[in-house]
Protein backbone atom coordinates (compact mmCIF):
# COMPACT_ATOMS: atom_id res chain seq x y z
CA UNK A 1 0.00 0.00 0.00
CA UNK A 2 2.88 2.51 0.96
CA UNK A 3 4.50 2.07 -2.39
CA UNK A 4 1.04 2.52 -4.23
CA UNK A 5 0.74 5.80 -2.52
CA UNK A 6 4.67 6.76 -2.95
CA UNK A 7 4.21 5.72 -6.96
CA UNK A 8 0.92 7.96 -7.33
CA UNK A 9 2.92 11.08 -5.58
CA UNK A 10 6.10 10.40 -8.05
CA UNK A 11 3.11 10.13 -11.41
CA UNK A 12 1.42 13.12 -9.96
CA UNK A 13 4.28 14.82 -9.56
CA UNK A 14 5.29 14.41 -12.95
CA UNK A 15 2.47 15.82 -14.17
CA UNK A 16 1.95 19.16 -12.36
CA UNK A 17 5.57 19.11 -13.81
CA UNK A 18 4.55 18.61 -17.24
CA UNK A 19 1.82 21.29 -17.13
CA UNK A 20 4.20 23.85 -15.31
CA UNK A 21 6.40 23.59 -18.15
CA UNK A 22 3.75 24.12 -20.67
CA UNK A 23 2.02 27.33 -19.41
CA UNK A 24 5.66 28.75 -18.98
CA UNK A 25 5.93 28.05 -22.72
CA UNK A 26 2.98 29.91 -23.20
CA UNK A 27 4.33 32.78 -21.35
CA UNK A 28 7.22 32.66 -23.24
CA UNK A 29 5.18 33.22 -26.24
CA UNK A 30 3.77 35.98 -24.86
CA UNK A 31 0.27 34.41 -24.10
CA UNK A 32 -1.71 34.25 -20.91
CA UNK A 33 -2.34 30.20 -20.29
CA UNK A 34 -5.52 30.62 -18.67
CA UNK A 35 -7.51 33.51 -21.23
CA UNK A 36 -5.18 33.15 -23.81
CA UNK A 37 -4.66 36.67 -24.19
CA UNK A 38 -1.71 39.04 -24.90
CA UNK A 39 -1.95 40.63 -21.65
CA UNK A 40 0.81 38.53 -19.59
CA UNK A 41 3.36 40.61 -18.03
CA UNK A 42 6.84 40.47 -15.83
CA UNK A 43 5.93 41.83 -12.42
CA UNK A 44 9.31 40.09 -10.52
CA UNK A 45 12.66 39.00 -10.29
CA UNK A 46 14.27 37.29 -7.73
CA UNK A 47 17.74 35.40 -6.92
CA UNK A 48 21.09 36.81 -7.46
CA UNK A 49 24.35 35.63 -8.87
CA UNK A 50 24.28 32.21 -10.67
CA UNK A 51 21.29 31.09 -8.42
CA UNK A 52 18.33 30.16 -10.46
CA UNK A 53 15.94 33.07 -11.09
CA UNK A 54 12.08 32.94 -9.85
CA UNK A 55 10.36 34.77 -11.85
CA UNK A 56 6.45 35.94 -11.35
CA UNK A 57 4.42 36.51 -14.16
CA UNK A 58 0.92 38.64 -13.73
CA UNK A 59 -2.22 38.89 -16.85
CA UNK A 60 -3.86 42.05 -16.66
CA UNK A 61 -7.21 40.63 -18.27
CA UNK A 62 -8.18 37.53 -15.96
CA UNK A 63 -6.05 37.81 -13.16
CA UNK A 64 -3.61 34.79 -13.68
CA UNK A 65 -0.61 35.26 -11.67
CA UNK A 66 2.18 32.13 -11.42
CA UNK A 67 5.74 31.83 -10.29
CA UNK A 68 8.34 29.57 -12.32
CA UNK A 69 12.17 28.93 -11.61
CA UNK A 70 14.36 29.59 -14.75
CA UNK A 71 18.05 28.75 -14.39
CA UNK A 72 20.70 31.37 -14.89
CA UNK A 73 22.81 30.43 -18.27
CA UNK A 74 26.14 32.11 -18.48
CA UNK A 75 27.91 30.69 -15.12
CA UNK A 76 29.99 28.34 -14.20
CA UNK A 77 33.66 27.47 -15.55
Amino acid sequence: MIIFIFASSIIAYAFYLKEKNQEFRKIEDGFCPKCKHKTIELIDIRGTGCSPKIVTFKCSSCGYENSFTKPESGCGI
